[in-house]
């Protein structure tokens, strides 16, 4: 059986951004897109837009020293409108490590992904790695 195509572009954009493919990442997004990152630290927040998403994601890069790794582990799907990617995250910053499960509620119209909501396995945990 073929896989849902809300399944198939969530794989196609973690497989871009764990490749840092950026114009690929775009391509997935509605320009108005935007991406809700829970907590409360310099990263967490709001990012509306294609430009403020990518630039989040340069910055998660960035202050990792290029550590960051997303790895998929599942992906739901409702058939309408929504899809859920289940996720391991792994970093380093400034000595401290994070490993944690995550996981993003994708909100999709047509073939974009309109909305990103983040949600995080320890939000204090996520704070203190971050601040």
């Amino acid at each position: 059986m073929a896989e849902h195509p809300h399944a198939e572009l969530v794989r196609k954009g973690y497989e871009a951004f764990q490749r840092g493919d950026m114009d690929t990442l775009r391509t997935l997004m509605s320009g108005d897109a935007t991406q809700h990152v829970p907590g409360n630290h310099p990263l967490s927040g709001d990012f509306k837009g294609q430009d403020s998403i990518i630039d989040l994601y340069r910055r998660l890069n960035e202050e990792t020293n290029g550590t960051l790794r997303v790895e998929l582990r599942q992906v739901l799907v409702d058939g309408r409108g929504h899809a859920v990617g289940i996720h391991r995250f792994t970093a380093e910053r400034g000595g401290k490590q994070l490993d944690e499960t995550g996981s993003i509620v994708f909100r999709i119209v047509g073939d974009k992904v309109t909305d990103l909501d983040e949600c995080i396995e320890d939000i204090e945990r996520a704070n203190a790695f971050w601040s």
